[in-house]
């Protein structure tokens, strides 16, 4: 049986960039919202992990898939594929090009 990470968002009121999702053991995560990115008709967001003083520890993006949702709350779950992962990033990283100093950390 696959285990999927399951979280539920919720918007702070004074950043409305930033998102707290619950993950599976019910901790709170901060991230600040990127972007939504349409890829073979499903819907991802790239999210970056900050801390509570809005700062980013790695550099790191985390992408998850949109589930539908119901009601206000929006679910999203892990992707698990890397072939999807590689491409979400990609179109990401080609519609931020000038806004963000991308590494590439495979060497």
């Amino acid at each position: 049986m696959d285990e999927e990470n399951i979280v539920d968002s919720e918007f702070e009121e004074e950043d409305s960039n930033i998102v707290i999702l619950n993950d599976e053991d019910g901790n709170e995560i901060r991230f600040e919202f990127l972007d939504l990115i349409e890829y073979e008709s499903e819907e991802y967001v790239v999210l970056l992990p900050v801390d509570e003083d809005g700062e980013n520890e790695d550099g790191e993006v985390v992408i998850l898939k949109l589930e539908d949702s119901e009601g206000e709350e929006e679910s999203y779950v892990s992707v698990d594929d890397e072939n999807v992962l590689t491409a979400v990033f990609e179109i990401f990283k080609d519609k931020f090009k000038d806004e963000f100093n991308f590494t590439d950390d495979a060497e």
